[in-house]
């Protein structure tokens, strides 16, 4: 919290705000919500698979650790092609706009009050932009600064909130709204490529809205101060780059391949980022470990396990993309977190499945709804993409967060969390 002596420089200096609010509910029409078998059963009604097919992502399900409530669209079980603009239109507009609504009906703030707005979305990308519908939508006002980033991956919503943070600072006394999802129907895969078959599994609807802000009379209402961003990128290395790749299979059907080195790939992006985020929030003892072990892996060679530093030290909660029970399995033993680390990762994984560049503000809001947020306590959030990215984002909570009114967590927070 910094202020200038005449105050004139206040606003521009002024640390990034947030304030948090997800999709409560997917009640719209051209929702689904489908257990695994009634996934397996309308995927075989529609005939675009064959038996061979279907008996693999029953299996890849059923060890996936997602649970019995996640949302599909309903254009995706029809036997007709769901991967029209229409349909990417209609499910953008389901899930965006649902929780823009519930966003500035909570924080109060006008559309036409928003200066910077900032959209991710990988795969559809129509013309026009996400972000302009959004400015149709809403009648935004007409000088304010849109952005829509695509093919970005599940790591875009950090690259979404870097922009919005550097668009903030170049504009003192502005809102920043940022919209991170993913349409699931538009590149849903009908072949028989079982790599190309498992985003089908794991992928499902979702969407987050917020607004950051660097205005002085929200210093007492915000939630979050943000810290730290650092992105990794190893998108120079080739088989990083076609790590998860968007292509057709040899019966030109399109959909995403993911390469059986997905795990190896995202522990190496993994680690250079931690190289880099370290320094930044681990005491000083762990940074002096931690920098022991790598020049003496650089000057002898890397013999031995590398010392991991202890992360726990650093942080108070975890929020790591919940992309599959695997991919959070390894990361659990790599960074030697708990169970009670990685519990909002796997609950949002059981609860909502893979909802890509919003999963780790569902993540977020589990904690919220659960009340574990306290005034002082950091917040890591750990997002993987393809290209292959490793992005990071750190918050300090501004004081205790109790439990929301409207979260998408509170129709079933009862059950969790869930133990299989």
């Amino acid at each position: 919290w910094y202020q200038s002596r005449n105050g004139l420089l206040y606003n521009v200096l002024i640390p990034l705000f947030l304030l948090l609010l997800l999709l409560s509910h997917l009640t719209a029409w051209g929702v689904h919500q489908v257990t695994k078998d009634q996934f397996i059963d309308m995927a075989r009604r529609t005939g675009k698979f064959d038996e061979a097919s279907l008996e693999f992502q029953k299996r890849i399900l059923h060890s996936s650790g997602i649970g019995d409530e996640t949302y599909i669209p309903k254009a995706i079980m029809a036997q007709e092609n769901c991967a029209t603009m229409k349909e990417g239109r209609a499910e953008a507009s389901t899930v965006m706009f649902g929780a823009l609504d519930e966003l500035f009906e909570k924080t109060r703030i006008r559309p036409k009050d928003v200066g910077v707005l900032v959209v991710n979305c990988s795969i559809f990308n129509p013309t026009p932009s996400l972000s302009a519908m959004i400015i149709n939508h809403y009648k935004m006002r007409g000088n304010i600064l849109s952005y829509n980033l695509g093919g970005m991956g599940c790591s875009a919503g950090i690259i979404a909130m870097d922009l919005a943070r550097d668009m903030l600072q170049a504009n003192p006394n502005s809102y920043a709204v940022v919209v991170s999802t993913e349409m699931v129907g538009y590149n849903w895969y009908s072949g028989k490529d079982r790599s190309m078959l498992i985003p089908n599994c794991f992928f499902r609807m979702g969407c987050s809205a917020i607004l950051m802000s660097n205005r002085r009379r929200d210093y007492t209402r915000s939630k979050y101060r943000l810290e730290h961003i650092v992105r990794t990128h190893k998108g120079a290395d080739d088989r990083s780059f076609r790590c998860i790749y968007q292509e057709e299979d040899e019966e030109k059907h399109k959909g995403l391949k993911v390469s059986k080195d997905l795990v190896e790939i995202g522990g190496e992006a993994l680690k250079a980022n931690i190289t880099t985020l370290g320094p930044l929030v681990l005491p000083f003892s762990e940074q002096l470990l931690f920098f022991a072990t790598l020049v003496w892996g650089y000057l002898f060679g890397r013999g031995g396990h590398p010392y991991i530093p202890d992360y726990k030290l650093a942080f108070e909660h975890f929020c790591v993309h919940a992309a599959s029970k695997t991919v959070l399995d390894e990361l659990q033993r790599n960074l030697e977190l708990s169970d009670e680390n990685v519990e909002a990762s796997r609950m949002t994984l059981h609860r909502f499945g893979n909802t890509s560049s919003s999963s780790i503000w569902y993540e977020l809001a589990y904690l919220e709804a659960k009340e574990k947020v306290r005034r002082g306590d950091r917040v890591w959030q750990l997002s993987f993409g393809s290209g292959f990215k490793c992005n990071s984002v750190v918050w300090k909570a501004m004081r205790r967060v109790k439990k929301p009114a409207r979260n998408p967590w509170l129709d079933c927070l009862d059950r969790y969390p869930f133990q299989a």
